[in-house]
């Protein structure tokens, strides 16, 4: 991923209804939801949420996909998946200690590990 990719994708993140759209996008997977929808969860003017969701489709981060008369987004999260790599090559500077803690936190988006049931 190139520096201007990175900037064009964290720039359309970075307000709050884009953010927002995203993030409700991800959670919706892989099915997506109709701009109607995005719209009225997140209580924004439709052509409001439609400035929204250009922005984030040129930026890459999802994409639109027409059935009949309504338009399908879903979150693109190979494209949010490089860009968070890209962030984070250089992170350690060849010292993966510096990272460790950032990537165990990651792991909620792992199937939790079974918990041990306490003696009583």
């Amino acid at each position: 991923m190139e520096s201007e990719d990175a900037i064009l994708a964290l720039a359309a993140l970075a307000q709050s209804t884009r953010l927002e759209v995203f993030r409700l996008l991800v959670k919706h997977e892989p099915q997506g939801l109709a701009a109607g929808d995005i719209a009225k969860a997140l209580a924004v003017p439709q052509n409001t949420m439609s400035s929204h969701l250009s922005i984030l489709s040129r930026a890459g981060l999802i994409s639109a996909q027409r059935f009949g008369r309504s338009i399908v987004y879903r979150a693109d999260l190979t494209r949010f998946q490089d860009v968070m790599l890209f962030m984070l090559r250089d992170c350690c500077d060849g010292r993966p200690e510096i990272c460790a803690p950032m990537v165990e936190s990651l792991t909620p988006c792992s199937p939790p590990k079974p918990r041990r049931k306490a003696h009583v």
